[in-house]
Protein backbone atom coordinates (compact mmCIF):
# COMPACT_ATOMS: atom_id res chain seq x y z
CA UNK A 1 0.00 0.00 0.00
CA UNK A 2 2.82 2.45 0.86
CA UNK A 3 4.58 1.70 -2.41
CA UNK A 4 1.38 2.54 -4.30
CA UNK A 5 1.15 5.78 -2.35
CA UNK A 6 4.71 6.88 -3.11
CA UNK A 7 4.26 5.93 -6.76
CA UNK A 8 1.29 8.30 -6.90
CA UNK A 9 3.56 11.12 -5.67
CA UNK A 10 6.44 10.46 -8.09
CA UNK A 11 5.88 13.72 -9.99
CA UNK A 12 6.19 15.71 -6.75
CA UNK A 13 9.37 13.90 -5.74
CA UNK A 14 11.43 13.01 -8.80
CA UNK A 15 14.88 12.90 -7.16
CA UNK A 16 14.65 9.87 -4.86
CA UNK A 17 12.29 7.26 -3.44
CA UNK A 18 12.64 5.63 -0.05
CA UNK A 19 10.76 2.95 1.87
CA UNK A 20 11.30 1.93 5.50
CA UNK A 21 9.35 -0.55 7.57
CA UNK A 22 9.41 -1.98 11.04
CA UNK A 23 7.00 -3.95 13.17
CA UNK A 24 3.59 -2.40 12.63
CA UNK A 25 4.77 0.69 10.74
CA UNK A 26 5.88 1.62 7.22
CA UNK A 27 7.11 4.96 5.84
CA UNK A 28 7.46 5.97 2.21
CA UNK A 29 8.96 9.15 0.78
CA UNK A 30 9.46 10.89 -2.56
CA UNK A 31 12.17 13.54 -2.56
CA UNK A 32 12.51 16.88 -4.29
CA UNK A 33 16.06 17.77 -3.26
CA UNK A 34 16.62 21.40 -2.15
CA UNK A 35 19.19 21.08 0.66
CA UNK A 36 22.10 18.60 0.69
CA UNK A 37 21.54 17.01 -2.70
CA UNK A 38 23.58 13.92 -1.74
CA UNK A 39 21.83 10.56 -1.28
CA UNK A 40 22.91 10.63 2.38
CA UNK A 41 20.08 13.11 2.99
CA UNK A 42 17.40 10.90 1.44
CA UNK A 43 14.39 9.86 3.47
CA UNK A 44 13.04 8.13 5.46
CA UNK A 45 15.91 9.22 7.73
CA UNK A 46 16.80 7.38 10.94
CA UNK A 47 18.38 9.02 14.00
CA UNK A 48 21.89 8.02 15.08
CA UNK A 49 20.58 6.05 18.07
CA UNK A 50 18.01 4.31 15.80
CA UNK A 51 15.14 5.42 18.03
CA UNK A 52 13.48 7.92 15.65
CA UNK A 53 12.57 7.76 11.97
CA UNK A 54 11.27 10.76 10.03
CA UNK A 55 9.56 11.60 6.74
CA UNK A 56 9.48 15.33 6.13
CA UNK A 57 8.02 17.62 3.49
CA UNK A 58 9.08 21.28 3.43
CA UNK A 59 12.06 23.44 4.33
CA UNK A 60 13.34 24.85 7.63
CA UNK A 61 14.86 28.25 6.85
CA UNK A 62 16.72 28.66 10.14
CA UNK A 63 18.13 25.13 10.24
CA UNK A 64 21.74 26.34 10.12
CA UNK A 65 21.31 28.46 13.25
CA UNK A 66 19.59 25.55 14.98
CA UNK A 67 22.36 23.22 13.88
CA UNK A 68 25.08 25.48 15.29
CA UNK A 69 23.29 25.55 18.65
CA UNK A 70 23.03 21.76 18.69
CA UNK A 71 26.67 21.31 17.67
CA UNK A 72 27.70 23.59 20.56
CA UNK A 73 25.83 21.15 22.81
CA UNK A 74 27.79 18.21 21.42
CA UNK A 75 25.47 16.89 18.69
CA UNK A 76 27.25 15.46 15.63
CA UNK A 77 25.72 15.60 12.15
CA UNK A 78 26.36 13.41 9.12
CA UNK A 79 24.49 15.49 6.53
CA UNK A 80 23.99 19.18 5.79
CA UNK A 81 20.21 18.77 5.56
CA UNK A 82 17.44 20.37 7.57
CA UNK A 83 15.82 16.94 8.03
CA UNK A 84 18.60 15.76 10.31
CA UNK A 85 18.29 18.95 12.38
CA UNK A 86 14.59 18.25 12.99
CA UNK A 87 15.44 14.72 14.13
CA UNK A 88 18.14 15.95 16.53
CA UNK A 89 15.88 18.66 17.96
CA UNK A 90 13.00 16.26 18.47
CA UNK A 91 15.27 13.76 20.21
CA UNK A 92 16.20 16.48 22.73
CA UNK A 93 13.01 18.46 23.15
CA UNK A 94 10.07 16.53 21.73
CA UNK A 95 7.12 18.67 20.69
CA UNK A 96 8.61 21.66 22.56
CA UNK A 97 10.91 22.16 19.57
CA UNK A 98 8.07 23.09 17.20
CA UNK A 99 8.06 26.88 17.90
CA UNK A 100 11.79 26.96 17.10
CA UNK A 101 11.22 25.84 13.50
CA UNK A 102 10.99 28.70 11.03
CA UNK A 103 9.71 27.41 7.74
CA UNK A 104 7.06 25.38 5.98
CA UNK A 105 6.69 21.79 7.07
CA UNK A 106 4.63 18.69 7.52
CA UNK A 107 6.39 15.71 9.03
CA UNK A 108 5.92 12.38 10.77
CA UNK A 109 8.31 10.90 13.34
CA UNK A 110 8.13 7.33 14.58
CA UNK A 111 9.39 6.65 18.12
CA UNK A 112 10.46 3.01 18.24
CA UNK A 113 10.72 3.05 22.07
CA UNK A 114 7.22 4.34 22.72
CA UNK A 115 5.76 2.86 19.53
CA UNK A 116 4.23 6.24 18.88
CA UNK A 117 3.73 8.22 15.68
CA UNK A 118 4.01 12.02 15.91
CA UNK A 119 2.59 14.27 13.17
CA UNK A 120 3.01 18.06 12.98
CA UNK A 121 2.20 20.85 10.53
CA UNK A 122 3.47 24.43 10.20
CA UNK A 123 1.42 27.36 11.60
CA UNK A 124 0.28 28.64 8.20
CA UNK A 125 -0.53 25.19 6.80
CA UNK A 126 1.73 25.79 3.79
CA UNK A 127 2.55 22.10 3.53
CA UNK A 128 -0.43 19.70 3.45
CA UNK A 129 -0.93 16.66 5.65
CA UNK A 130 -3.90 14.28 5.50
CA UNK A 131 -4.82 11.25 7.59
CA UNK A 132 -7.44 8.55 7.98
CA UNK A 133 -8.18 5.73 10.38
CA UNK A 134 -9.14 2.51 8.56
CA UNK A 135 -9.82 -1.09 9.52
CA UNK A 136 -6.26 -1.85 8.34
CA UNK A 137 -4.65 0.85 10.48
CA UNK A 138 -3.77 4.54 10.44
CA UNK A 139 -2.76 6.16 7.13
CA UNK A 140 -1.24 9.57 6.44
CA UNK A 141 0.19 11.36 3.39
CA UNK A 142 0.81 14.80 1.92
CA UNK A 143 -1.71 14.13 -0.84
CA UNK A 144 -5.32 12.97 -0.80
CA UNK A 145 -4.67 11.12 -4.05
CA UNK A 146 -1.82 9.23 -2.41
CA UNK A 147 -4.17 7.97 0.28
CA UNK A 148 -6.67 6.93 -2.37
CA UNK A 149 -3.87 5.07 -4.19
CA UNK A 150 -3.34 2.88 -1.12
CA UNK A 151 -6.49 0.98 -2.02
CA UNK A 152 -7.39 0.82 1.66
CA UNK A 153 -9.88 3.66 2.03
CA UNK A 154 -13.45 4.37 1.06
CA UNK A 155 -14.31 6.96 -1.58
CA UNK A 156 -17.57 8.00 0.04
CA UNK A 157 -18.23 11.68 -0.56
CA UNK A 158 -17.95 14.23 2.26
CA UNK A 159 -20.71 16.83 1.68
CA UNK A 160 -18.93 19.54 3.71
CA UNK A 161 -15.88 19.34 1.47
CA UNK A 162 -17.93 19.41 -1.72
CA UNK A 163 -20.15 22.31 -0.65
CA UNK A 164 -17.08 24.19 0.60
CA UNK A 165 -15.46 23.93 -2.82
CA UNK A 166 -18.54 25.33 -4.55
CA UNK A 167 -18.69 28.20 -2.04
CA UNK A 168 -15.02 29.19 -1.83
CA UNK A 169 -13.20 27.58 -4.74
CA UNK A 170 -11.17 25.21 -2.56
CA UNK A 171 -11.94 22.42 -0.09
CA UNK A 172 -12.03 23.92 3.44
CA UNK A 173 -9.94 22.16 6.06
CA UNK A 174 -10.17 19.99 8.03
CA UNK A 175 -12.49 18.36 5.49
CA UNK A 176 -11.61 16.74 2.20
CA UNK A 177 -13.86 15.44 -0.55
CA UNK A 178 -13.97 12.05 1.20
CA UNK A 179 -15.77 10.87 4.33
CA UNK A 180 -13.53 10.29 7.39
CA UNK A 181 -10.43 11.54 5.54
CA UNK A 182 -9.18 14.73 7.22
CA UNK A 183 -6.50 17.39 6.93
CA UNK A 184 -4.41 17.95 10.02
CA UNK A 185 -5.19 21.63 10.67
CA UNK A 186 -2.47 24.26 10.34
CA UNK A 187 -0.38 24.66 13.49
CA UNK A 188 -1.57 21.33 14.94
CA UNK A 189 0.06 18.11 16.05
CA UNK A 190 -1.30 14.58 16.40
CA UNK A 191 -0.14 11.46 18.22
CA UNK A 192 -1.02 7.90 17.27
CA UNK A 193 -0.46 4.76 19.34
CA UNK A 194 -1.54 1.25 18.41
CA UNK A 195 -3.42 2.62 15.42
CA UNK A 196 -5.57 4.87 17.62
CA UNK A 197 -5.21 8.64 17.65
CA UNK A 198 -6.21 11.48 19.92
CA UNK A 199 -7.80 14.67 18.62
CA UNK A 200 -5.39 17.13 16.92
CA UNK A 201 -3.76 19.55 19.37
CA UNK A 202 -3.11 23.17 18.42
CA UNK A 203 0.49 24.21 19.13
CA UNK A 204 0.37 27.59 17.31
CA UNK A 205 -2.75 29.57 16.42
CA UNK A 206 -1.92 32.45 14.03
CA UNK A 207 -5.32 34.00 14.77
CA UNK A 208 -3.99 35.34 18.06
CA UNK A 209 -1.69 37.68 16.11
CA UNK A 210 -4.70 39.24 14.39
CA UNK A 211 -6.52 39.61 17.70
CA UNK A 212 -3.63 41.59 19.16
CA UNK A 213 -3.75 45.30 19.77
CA UNK A 214 -2.70 47.34 16.76
CA UNK A 215 0.10 49.89 16.98
CA UNK A 216 -0.07 53.49 15.79
CA UNK A 217 2.78 54.25 13.39
CA UNK A 218 3.60 57.02 10.98
CA UNK A 219 3.71 56.23 7.28
CA UNK A 220 7.51 56.35 7.25
CA UNK A 221 7.75 54.06 10.31
CA UNK A 222 5.32 51.63 8.75
CA UNK A 223 7.21 51.60 5.45
CA UNK A 224 10.47 50.84 7.25
CA UNK A 225 8.92 48.05 9.33
CA UNK A 226 7.43 46.45 6.21
CA UNK A 227 10.75 46.78 4.38
CA UNK A 228 12.65 45.13 7.23
CA UNK A 229 10.13 42.30 7.58
CA UNK A 230 10.07 41.63 3.83
CA UNK A 231 13.88 41.72 3.57
CA UNK A 232 14.22 39.31 6.48
CA UNK A 233 11.69 36.94 4.92
CA UNK A 234 13.31 37.02 1.47
CA UNK A 235 16.75 36.44 2.99
CA UNK A 236 15.43 33.36 4.81
CA UNK A 237 13.80 31.97 1.66
CA UNK A 238 17.06 32.17 -0.31
CA UNK A 239 18.50 29.23 1.66
CA UNK A 240 18.95 26.48 -0.95
CA UNK A 241 21.54 24.24 -2.59
CA UNK A 242 19.79 24.60 -5.96
CA UNK A 243 19.07 27.71 -8.10
CA UNK A 244 16.36 30.04 -6.78
CA UNK A 245 13.83 31.65 -9.11
CA UNK A 246 11.13 34.31 -8.83
CA UNK A 247 7.78 33.69 -10.52
CA UNK A 248 7.85 37.13 -12.09
CA UNK A 249 4.58 38.69 -13.21
CA UNK A 250 4.09 42.32 -14.10
CA UNK A 251 2.76 43.08 -10.62
CA UNK A 252 4.04 44.89 -7.54
CA UNK A 253 4.40 41.78 -5.36
CA UNK A 254 6.81 39.72 -7.44
CA UNK A 255 8.65 42.86 -8.55
CA UNK A 256 9.27 43.76 -4.90
CA UNK A 257 10.52 40.25 -4.17
CA UNK A 258 12.89 40.39 -7.17
CA UNK A 259 14.18 43.77 -6.03
CA UNK A 260 14.79 42.64 -2.46
CA UNK A 261 16.54 39.45 -3.58
CA UNK A 262 18.72 41.45 -5.93
CA UNK A 263 19.53 43.92 -3.16
CA UNK A 264 20.70 41.01 -0.99
CA UNK A 265 23.15 39.99 -3.72
CA UNK A 266 21.32 36.77 -4.53
CA UNK A 267 21.72 35.15 -7.94
CA UNK A 268 18.05 34.62 -8.77
CA UNK A 269 16.32 34.14 -12.09
CA UNK A 270 12.95 35.39 -13.24
CA UNK A 271 10.36 33.11 -14.84
CA UNK A 272 7.34 34.61 -16.59
CA UNK A 273 4.33 32.93 -18.17
CA UNK A 274 2.86 34.75 -21.18
CA UNK A 275 -0.21 33.97 -23.25
CA UNK A 276 -0.07 34.20 -27.01
CA UNK A 277 -3.60 35.63 -27.24
CA UNK A 278 -2.56 38.57 -25.00
CA UNK A 279 0.48 39.59 -27.05
CA UNK A 280 0.40 43.32 -27.75
CA UNK A 281 -2.56 43.87 -25.42
CA UNK A 282 -2.87 45.47 -22.00
CA UNK A 283 -3.37 42.04 -20.38
CA UNK A 284 0.11 40.89 -21.46
CA UNK A 285 2.40 40.92 -18.39
CA UNK A 286 5.54 39.95 -20.31
CA UNK A 287 6.77 43.48 -21.24
CA UNK A 288 6.53 44.79 -17.67
CA UNK A 289 8.08 41.60 -16.25
CA UNK A 290 10.92 41.87 -18.76
CA UNK A 291 11.49 45.50 -17.75
CA UNK A 292 11.66 44.51 -14.07
CA UNK A 293 14.13 41.70 -14.81
CA UNK A 294 16.28 44.07 -16.90
CA UNK A 295 16.21 46.73 -14.18
CA UNK A 296 17.59 44.30 -11.59
CA UNK A 297 19.85 42.44 -14.01
CA UNK A 298 18.10 39.11 -13.59
CA UNK A 299 18.32 36.30 -16.16
CA UNK A 300 14.78 36.10 -17.50
CA UNK A 301 12.95 33.10 -18.94
CA UNK A 302 9.66 33.65 -20.76
CA UNK A 303 7.33 30.75 -21.50
CA UNK A 304 4.38 31.52 -23.77
CA UNK A 305 1.28 29.35 -23.67
CA UNK A 306 -1.31 29.13 -26.44
CA UNK A 307 -5.00 28.38 -26.10
CA UNK A 308 -4.44 25.11 -27.98
CA UNK A 309 -1.73 24.02 -25.53
CA UNK A 310 -3.95 24.92 -22.57
CA UNK A 311 -6.81 22.81 -23.95
CA UNK A 312 -4.44 19.95 -24.64
CA UNK A 313 -3.03 20.14 -21.10
CA UNK A 314 -6.41 20.17 -19.35
CA UNK A 315 -6.53 16.41 -18.60
CA UNK A 316 -2.97 16.58 -17.20
CA UNK A 317 -3.85 19.64 -15.12
CA UNK A 318 -6.79 17.84 -13.52
CA UNK A 319 -4.71 14.71 -12.99
CA UNK A 320 -1.94 16.69 -11.25
CA UNK A 321 -4.39 18.57 -9.01
CA UNK A 322 -4.80 16.82 -5.67
CA UNK A 323 -8.13 18.28 -4.58
CA UNK A 324 -10.14 20.65 -6.78
CA UNK A 325 -9.07 24.29 -6.60
CA UNK A 326 -9.89 27.20 -8.87
CA UNK A 327 -6.25 28.31 -8.46
CA UNK A 328 -4.91 24.91 -9.51
CA UNK A 329 -4.91 25.78 -13.20
CA UNK A 330 -2.85 28.91 -12.52
CA UNK A 331 -0.38 26.94 -10.43
CA UNK A 332 0.10 24.48 -13.31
Amino acid sequence: AVRRMTQQMRMRGPDAEGLWENTGVAFGHRRLAILDLDARANQPMISHDRRYTIVFNGEIYNFRELRRTLEAEGVCFHTTSDTEVILALFAREGEAMLPRLRGMFAFAIWDSFLHELFLARDPYGIKPLYYMRTKDGFLFASQVKALLASGLISRRCEPAGLVGFYLWGSVPEPWTLYRDLFALPAGHLLRIRDGAHDVPVCWHDIRRHWRGKGSQSSVSELEERVRQAMTDSVRAHLVADVPVSVFLSGGVDSGALAGLASGLGAQVEGITIGFEEFTGRHEDEVPVAAAIAAHYGLPHHIRRVSCAEFEQDMPRILDAMDQPSIDGVNTW
